[in-house]
């Protein structure tokens, strides 16, 4: 029988060998089964603390902290030293990090309470939603706090829009902050554990008839509020809003760490073996207040529960990153880590974080803290990990976590873009150190510029300390400048002696901040 001739075309061939390339660059060996892997993505998982600073890792500088886990990502990848949170609070970082848009932009993008409608638009694109046009199964478990529902939410019947109308596959969540009600995990838009006789009802401005609050009744409390948190008690905790009902489906704040730990495990097993590559965007909630160790970790630090949830972070993150090489997926898996914001020790409760301080600095040499528009304020740590292929190293580069979005985008081969964010995908990967230019900072509505070296604070009225926290804001009715290379900790406010930089920044501020020139009181003076 005569073969037939095949004709070989320039273009098969050019498919042949981009198809190489992306298995050699991609592909990776599954030591469980022998079997090589045919993604030709990799899985990605981001690990997003809450509250944490810039100074509470070992990598970081912390001397009376050990966290060998979080340490093994900065020591074993990409460590960097220059990289910002959008905001100085949590839910505007984290609708930046999954949109690439500036918090300011939006002018609901506050800290919001666990009624708040959905504050992502269901039109609008999202990192989870652009990796889906790829192929990505994606996830979420942990912290929300980015609102659900469009207001007037009856938790008993399944709660939408969510994570789920925004992009994410799947999502097992809380819907704000543990010290905020309601106090329920929620699965795929359902409460989880939820019996029919028991309905939820929640408000934030009055309470339920006959329901205990912190406030009136100290007598059943296991954890004293400070400020704020003295609402309704769960678990012997007073909380931030009212709650009735629901009594069997309430979480156990000390097994918290442990249940999203084990989600975020069952999450990668099941996806593990799919053809299809993941996205999981694993959000922790420590060291967020109330902070309630497991008994394991109880004392271990011996800085209070705050140390004590730090270490017990350190070994869920230890936890995941053995579920992924047990999988046999850790060299086809990028793991991004950082946090929301800056640190704070007593931020509502009395939990011994101020008297057992000792020698720790949780923001480093940092000026501030959450809140603030000082630099402790934005600046976190952040890692980029991806065993084999990024080497192991320290990068100064300028980057924001709005960057994600346009870096995670370049790396699975889509052209959507996000208003704010930038291709950084090579100083991720340790390729280049040439970052960002500039980047404006946010605390509680207040702008601020990072420019080279320099960062610039206009005029704010308001306290210069919130006493209640303790930490400097960054308030001030005269300019402030600072040199960041020579004065990282920013004790010296040069704007009178530098006024060229001062009015350089000034303008460039007025521009991407969208006002006329000479208008910047105006906006930011109030």
């Amino acid at each position: 029988m005569k073969t037939p001739s095949i004709e070989v075309k320039p273009c098969l061939i050019r498919d042949l060998f981009a198809a190489i390339f992306f298995t050699l660059l991609f592909g990776c060996k599954n030591e469980n089964t022998g079997q090589t892997e045919k993604r030709m993505l990799p899985n990605i998982v981001i690990i997003y603390l809450d509250d944490l600073g810039y100074g509470d890792l070992s990598a970081y500088g912390a001397t009376e902290l050990q966290t060998p886990n979080m340490d093994g990502l900065a020591n074993e990848g990409m460590k960097f030293t220059n990289t910002y949170a959008t905001s100085a609070t949590c839910t505007p970082s984290r609708y930046a990090l999954l949109t690439g848009i500036y918090p300011w932009r939006n002018e609901n993008a506050k800290i919001l309470p666990g009624t708040a409608p959905l504050l992502i638009g269901v039109d609008q694109m999202t990192v989870p939603k652009m990796l889906k046009t790829k192929g990505y199964h994606t996830g979420i478990v942990g912290k929300w706090h980015l609102g659900l529902g469009e207001g007037n939410v009856d938790w008993n019947q399944r709660v939408s829009p969510g994570p789920n109308e925004v992009g994410f596959d799947y999502a097992y969540i809380m819907a704000a902050t543990q010290d905020r009600v309601p106090t329920v995990y929620i699965e795929n838009g359902l409460v989880v554990g939820l019996e029919a006789d028991d309905p939820i009802l929640v408000e934030y401005d009055k309470n339920f008839e006959g329901e205990p609050t912190g406030l009136d009744n100290p007598e059943l409390i296991k954890m004293k509020w400070h400020h704020g948190h003295n609402n309704s008690i769960v678990n012997g905790i007073p909380r931030i809003g009212f709650m009735k009902g629901g009594e069997k489906a309430k979480w156990v704040d000390e097994d918290m760490a442990d249940h999203f730990l084990i989600k975020a495990q069952e999450y990668i097993r099941e996806r593990k073996n799919e053809e299809n590559p993941f996205f999981l965007y694993f959000a922790m909630q420590q060291p967020h207040v109330p902070r309630t160790p497991h008994p394991r970790f109880v004392g271990k630090s011996g800085m209070g529960p705050r140390g004590d949830v730090i270490l017990e972070a350190d070994w869920a993150i230890g936890e995941l990153l053995k579920t992924l090489e047990e999988a046999g997926i850790l060299e086809n898996t990028m793991v991004i880590f950082s946090s929301d914001n800056g640190p704070v020790l007593n931020d509502g409760y009395y939990d011994e974080a101020v008297e057992k301080i000792g020698n720790h600095k949780p923001a480093g040499i940092l000026r501030g803290g959450k809140y603030s528009l000082f630099e402790a304020g934005t600046k976190v740590p952040f890692m980029t990990y991806w065993k084999g292929k990024i080497k192991p190293g320290v990068s100064d580069a300028l980057v924001s976590q709005l960057d994600l979005f346009a870096s995670l985008s370049k790396l699975v081969g889509s052209d959507i873009a996000a208003e704010d964010s930038k291709d950084m995908l090579s100083v991720l990967m340790g390729e280049t150190n040439q970052g960002r230019e500039e980047l404006i900072l946010e605390a509680t509505t207040k702008t601020a510029l990072r420019s080279g070296d320099y960062i610039m604070i206009p005029p704010y009225q308001g306290p210069a300390v919130n006493q209640s926290v303790n930490i400097e804001l960054g308030n001030d009715i005269e300019y402030q400048l600072y040199n960041l290379k020579s004065d990282p900790g920013q004790k010296n406010n040069i704007a009178s002696t530098e006024p060229e930089m001062l009015e350089k920044l000034k303008k460039r501020f007025e521009e991407l901040r969208g006002i006329g020139t000479g208008n910047i009181e105006q906006l930011e003076l109030k």
